[in-house]
Parts: C-alpha cells; structure tokens; sequence
C-alpha cells in the first residue's frame, strides 16, 4: 500500500527523496487573488457571494448571534462537553508556563533597556470546517491567545447547509465554553479576507472590524489567502495538509504503528504518512496491518487515497542515526519516536512541529487532550518555524531609557558610526544634545563627550 524508499548505502542529502505533496500556493493565490480583491472592496456582498459559490449557503447575516452560540453550549452532548472542558484545563496548564515576563537590563549606569511583552489588540482564529470540523482546534487558537492576553478575539468558521447556515454547532459550543462571543459563519479564503480587511456586514452590528493577526489550519485555499494578506496581517504559518512520519526500529508494535498512520490520512486524501525504519520485518508486518485496518476504518476511500499518494510511503534506512537524520530532513508536523530508548532518540530531533515520545503517545493525544498544541507547521516548515504558542500573540518591544551621563559616555561610539555609514544627521542628533562641548573630537578613544 505505500510506497517504498530505499536509502540504505546513501549518504546523499535525503531532502530531495523523500515523499511529499507537490502544491503550488503560489497557482492558488492567483486564483484566490479575485475572491480577496472582492471582500477588500465590497465587503458583505462579496462574500455572500463566494459564500453560495464555495460552500452551498446563502448568508443572511456575517456574525453569528449570541443566541445560537449560547443554544449549541445548551444542547451539547454531556460526553463532548466533558471531553472539551477536560481540554482546555490541560491546554490552559500548558500554555501558562508559556508567558513572558518583562526582563529590564543595566547596560551602564544610568541605561537600561527593558524588553517588554505586549499583546496584539485583535486576533482572528479560523477554525476548518470542511470533510471534518474541529471544536477542538477552537480550543488550540484561543486558549494561547486568551494566556497572551489578546482584547478582541475573533473566530471564524465555514457555515454548514445542515446547522442553518451556521458553523458546526460543536464548533460554536466551544466558542461558548471559552467566552468567545465574536463568531462569524464565514469559511475559506473570503474568511480570511474578512479577518484582515474588515467587512460590512447587514448592519452596524454585523460588521467585523479587522484583526492584526490571523492563526489557525485550513485548505490551500485559506493558506493562499494568508500568504496574500500577510504584511497586512501577521500570520502564524502557511499550514498545509497534514502529516505524520514515524520513527521506528523492530521493537515497535506494528499494529500501533498502522493505527498511526490511518489516524492521520483520514483528515485529507493529501494527508502524508511516512515510516522511517531500518526494520524490513516491521515494514512487512505494518503492510500487513493496513491491509486489515484500512478496510475496517469508516473514511477507507480517503485514507487509501493519502497512503498510496506521492507524499506517503516507507523510508528504509540502514541504522536509526540514518533515520534520524532523515526525519530531521523531513521535518514533520508530527514526529513519533517508536524505538528502543526512545526519549534519547527524541532529545536528539532537531526539526519537528511536535515530538510524540514511546508506545503511549499517539498523535491522537497530542491532537486533542495532551495539553500541547495542535497548530503545526507543515511542508518541512518546521526547519524554521514553530506551532501556535503563546508567543504567537506576544510581540517583543524593546524600551530604552539612558540619562545624560549614560549618553556621553557612549556618545563618540555613535557619532563615529553615523559617520562611517554617512548618515551624519544621526551623529547630529546626538551632538545637538551637548552645545556647549565644542571641545568634543569624533576620535576620542573612549567614546566619550567631554565633562
């Protein structure tokens, strides 16, 4: 069923071999580029329109009123509700440990500069809604925005033909659980222009004002919308399908392993699940288990179609330091390490959107109730790129505070800089502060201005 790479005896760079799924964003922001140009400049109208277009539903108003996210809270499943409010206890747990405290450094005496942590004012969280919906990546935007300290938080997910032109009632359930009362019933990459532009909407109270900052995984529709307005909005990541690659030596269970793999390719027929391992026997019993598992799984046509594409299969490797090396190159969204010693081996990783460490820890949990994060970077961004934090709502601002005797002693340093890069204004600007140091030589050695 998947595909199979064969890189024992290779020490060439595995980047260019390994499985992956060839979109072109760039194709899709062209194509998406009309849909955004349109909200920009007709707002409600717009996206009505690409509304009925895209998702089947004629949109009678953009915000979801108050009533109907408080009537999903109501009538949600005990169960459900209990399994969410579990969720953002431990997400909560987590993300407070991510906070930033302002930190103040004494360069000199009398000059510090004190690096303070600020929330964006309003941030819009795009929640999916397409072959699956999500009430639990509501709880992965907001919660670490919510910790950050962000004002306006803004949700927005796809309207549903089956909910009365609203988003999934679970999705607007979580909304309530969390006290996000902003929802707005629009999905795609009109949403995402919404979010960054601002929109009319019927009437005074139907109108989104824009975000500073959009997060939150979508198709490749609403990740070329956010490559679009990024600039005009800060993003978290360009987030493509998901995947999975899994680290593994003889000693894993291959029925894990499998289990693995499906939990991740039904979420998309591009959905990319790949095993490294140096263990041909584990490669034959894990085939095995597909075989058996992928036929008993309700979504089979969807996740036959992601094992068996170009960005799934197996990677043969001759020893797990060659598959650790190849993982590294393939930098997952998600990276399970099912080996002998596996937390060694995981301490060693160095390019991973989340590490899921031994037999007990599926992406299944990560996904929904380990505490961690389910917003990851995909496409091998994880080289560069971290997934949805705190800090993703946090920006650094630097605050410099020098008295006068602080600002001579250094003085000379600045201006024989400005100099060196011909911008003299700058020296100016510091020599206007002392006039009567005529004395005053840019060569002095310490720097200094003259008492």
């Amino acid at each position: 069923m998947l595909n199979r790479i064969d890189l024992r005896g290779s020490r060439r760079d595995p980047r260019g071999l390994l499985p992956r799924a060839q979109l072109d964003v760039s194709v899709a922001v062209e194509r998406i580029r009309p849909v955004v140009e349109a909200v920009h400049q007709h707002g409600f109208s717009a996206i009505r329109e690409a509304t009925e277009k895209f998702d089947g539903v004629t949109l009678e108003r953009l915000r979801v009123p108050a009533e109907a996210i408080e009537a999903a809270a109501a009538t949600l499943d005990p169960d459900v509700r209990a399994a969410l409010l579990e969720v953002i206890k431990r997400a909560r747990k987590v993300h407070a440990d991510q906070s930033r405290s302002d930190t103040t450094t004494r360069v000199v005496d009398g000059g510090t500069v004190t690096e303070r942590w600020i929330p964006v004012r309003r941030v819009g969280l795009y929640v999916p809604g397409g072959l699956a919906v999500y009430p639990s990546t509501v709880v992965m935007n907001v919660v670490p925005a919510q910790v950050a300290g962000v004002e306006g938080l803004v949700v927005a997910s796809p309207p549903q033909a089956t909910n009365g032109g609203l988003p999934d009632s679970r999705v607007l359930a979580a909304c309530a659980l969390l006290g996000v009362t902003e929802v707005y019933a629009v999905g795609g990459a009109q949403a995402i222009a919404m979010l960054g532009y601002g929109a009319d909407g019927v009437d005074e109270g139907d109108r989104c004002e824009p975000v500073d900052v959009i997060t939150g995984p979508g198709n490749i529709w609403v990740t070329a919308a956010k490559r679009l307005l990024r600039g005009t909005v800060g993003i978290d990541a360009e987030a493509g399908p998901t995947e999975i690659a899994v680290l593994a030596d003889e000693t894993a269970d291959p029925r894990h392993v499998a289990a693995d793999l499906i939990s991740q390719a039904e979420h998309d027929p591009l959905a990319a699940s790949v095993l490294v391992t140096d263990s041909p026997a584990l490669i034959e019993a894990v085939e095995a288990e597909l075989v058996i598992q992928v036929a008993a799984t309700k979504h089979e046509e969807r996740v036959r179609t992601a094992l068996t594409g170009e960005q799934s299969g197996v990677v043969l490797v001759d020893d797990l330091e060659q598959g650790l090396a190849v993982v590294d190159a393939y930098a997952a969204e998600h990276l399970e390490i099912q080996t002998r010693d596996a937390r060694e081996w995981a301490m060693r990783v160095r390019n991973a959107g989340a590490i899921f460490v031994g037999a007990w820890s599926p992406v299944s949990l990560g996904d929904y109730a380990a505490g961690s994060n389910h917003v990851l970077p995909t496409g091998g961004c994880a080289r560069h790129s971290s997934g949805l934090s705190v800090q993703s709502f946090l920006r650094g601002i630097h605050v410099i505070e020098y008295d006068e005797a602080a600002l001579r002693d250094v003085a000379g340093h600045v201006v024989t800089l400005a100099d060196a890069e011909d911008l003299p204004a700058h020296g100016d600007a510091v020599k206007a502060r002392f006039p009567s140091d005529s004395g005053w030589r840019a060569g002095r050695s310490d720097g200094r201005f003259p008492a």
